[in-house]
């Protein structure tokens, strides 16, 4: 059985003055939901008891006004999440609900410094809202260059997250896609976007463009929402090594034998499945260095690392 308390359900709260007023915001409204949330980060118990006072007789309400005390209460809720900068809210039902960015909004942080994101520095993971957007992003990515033939796998992080959990690593701000640079023309974006130098948006509402950074592609959550998966266009030199254009001095950015991505497998990623290295281990271990799937590491241990929210030394 679900508890009631967070659904406004009437409630008889008894605590202490100084404790109510310690909390950062001991009147917001809905007064139940708050008072949960800001009692639980705390560590605060709240003793349910079977017995309640009784409640006054009431006349019906009638669907309308059922509609307004309904839309009002959802009203106080959302912004109630906003304010505490709750992103997601699993209800009852198991349902999801996200209260951070959008399509139509900037995503939930600024540009990522020497690899590292401002949640990170401030001892947090990626906002779910961004978690998911990166998702869609990601399935949708895969589903076009798979439609179109275009021969692609997992790269670095995203790969990695792959093997580990099936999912994008919790606190990654892209997804990183490696493909056959004479594969471009296939897939009617990529060919778009390299043959004008100028963006496309898809019908969905993706969006794709050439990297200001250099000789790779990005497709991005929405025009507005810079989530996004970057594309990095490979080809085979002299000795059957992929290399690329463009190296930005990340740790995984590394040639390789072609042969660890002549043929691929397939691995489920991001609420879907993606290609990935035949050997997604040896490719990751040649890339990062051994035991890298068992050990986690933030992007660049020099800014932040991993222990220290986790609390080791």
């Amino acid at each position: 059985q679900s508890c009631g308390g967070l659904s406004a359900s009437p409630a008889v709260l008894l605590l202490r003055t100084a404790d109510l007023f310690s909390l950062p915001f001991p009147l917001s409204r809905p007064l139940a939901t708050s008072l949960s949330i800001q009692a639980s980060l705390r560590g605060w118990r709240f003793l349910l008891l079977a017995d309640r006072f009784p409640q006054p007789f009431r006349p019906p309400l009638t669907p309308h006004s059922r509609w307004k005390i309904q839309n009002s209460a959802e009203k106080l809720h959302r912004t109630l999440l906003e304010r505490f900068d709750i992103k997601l809210e699993i209800q009852p039902d198991g349902q999801r609900r996200y209260f951070g960015c959008a399509k139509t909004t900037p995503r939930c942080f600024g540009t990522v410094h020497r690899q590292t994101p401002e949640y990170l520095l401030a001892g947090r993971w990626t906002p779910p809202c961004c978690l998911q957007a990166l998702r869609l992003t990601a399935r949708h990515a895969v589903a076009e260059l798979e439609s179109a033939g275009v021969r692609y796998w997992l790269e670095g992080g995203s790969l990695l997250g792959a093997v580990r959990s099936g999912d994008i690593i919790p606190w990654d701000y892209d997804v990183d896609l490696g493909f056959y640079r004479e594969d471009i023309a296939k897939c009617r974006w990529l060919d778009a976007v390299a043959k004008t130098g100028r963006p496309v948006e898809d019908p969905d509402g993706f969006f794709w463009e050439k990297a200001a950074e250099g000789e790779f592609y990005r497709v991005h959550y929405s025009r507005t929402n810079r989530l996004h998966v970057d594309l990095w266009p490979f080809y085979v030199r002299p000795g059957g090594v992929m290399t690329k254009e463009t190296w930005l001095g990340h740790r995984q950015d590394v040639e390789f034998p072609e042969e660890l991505v002549r043929s691929r497998r397939v691995l489920g990623f991001a609420g879907g499945e993606a290609a990935a290295p035949r050997d997604p281990r040896g490719f990751l271990e040649l890339k990062f260095g051994v035991g890298v799937v068992e050990n986690p590491q933030y992007p660049n241990p020099e800014v932040r690392r991993l222990e220290e929210d986790l609390g080791g030394n």
